[in-house]
């Protein structure tokens, strides 16, 4: 089973379960996951060949679903809020899809349930060539990263996947190097999730664009959508306050569900 960190809570509300996207682990969640238990128990994993999470050769969105579906069912009582960014997002859509019975609402974070043409192997390349037997500490990773990654924000979110102790990066970089194309794609499925959903996505992200929304209101009618001002992909790091803000206020209007 996927690596789960728990964040317990003295409220009433829901469990959520937090997937996390590309490249990322539930550690990255560790500040959002915290400041969302106060009203309920949070569970933030660690997706399939990412974290302390097992590794496996395949990576697909059914794969990922089914991961989460085995969390669910070990972890909690009945149907649990979900909320996934990106891969994390698609994977948490094709689990409403395919397991209504064990998704109360779902929030999906900068990402739409279609095919995207850009790539993220330069990461992987960038990754691969950092030079690990010379790593005594994470900055000397950052350092190596600078350069070579398009996005310096993005360093310290890839460095927080490095096992400096063990020389190793926590993700299984064949496995996701292999199955990119599936990454970047969406199953056809012939389902509809007909519970509360929102897409909340960075006001400055193409991720969820308006061409997307009759694709995603076949497959999600009851979704809203929201963006948030001055962010990008990364919307929950980049603005961080925002985001939980984003999340609690539309939890907290659809607590009737």
């Amino acid at each position: 089973m996927l690596n789960v960190i728990h964040h317990v809570s003295q409220g009433t509300k829901p469990p959520l379960l937090i997937a996390h996207g590309l490249y990322g682990s539930g550690r990255n969640w560790g500040v959002i996951a915290k400041r969302l238990s106060d009203r309920g128990p949070v569970m933030a994993v660690d997706m399939r060949n990412h974290g302390t999470s097992p590794w496996f050769s395949t990576h697909s969105y059914q794969d990922m679903a089914a991961d989460l579906a085995e969390v669910i069912e070990a972890e909690a009582d009945g149907p649990v809020d979900v909320l996934g960014h990106s891969m994390g997002g698609k994977a948490s859509m094709v689990l409403a899809l395919t397991r209504p019975d064990l998704v109360n609402r779902l929030i999906v974070a900068d990402i739409a349930p279609v095919s995207y043409n850009h790539s993220q192997a330069q990461y992987i390349d960038a990754m691969r060539r950092v030079d690990l037997s010379t790593i005594t500490k994470r900055s000397d990773a950052e350092a190596q990263l600078e350069g070579v990654v398009d996005d310096p924000a993005l360093i310290p979110f890839f460095t927080q996947s490095l096992d400096v102790k063990e020389k190793k990066w926590r993700l299984n970089l064949d496995t996701l190097e292999a199955e990119m194309p599936k990454i970047l794609s969406f199953p056809d499925l012939d389902s509809r999730f007909d519970g509360k959903t929102l897409f909340l996505s960075g006001a400055n992200s193409n991720y969820v664009s308006r061409e997307y929304r009759p694709r995603i209101k076949d497959l999600f009618p009851d979704a809203t959508f929201i963006k948030i001002k001055d962010a990008g992909h990364w919307l929950h790091a980049e603005r961080p306050r925002e985001f939980e803000s984003a999340v609690r206020g539309w939890l907290e209007n659809t607590a009737s569900v």
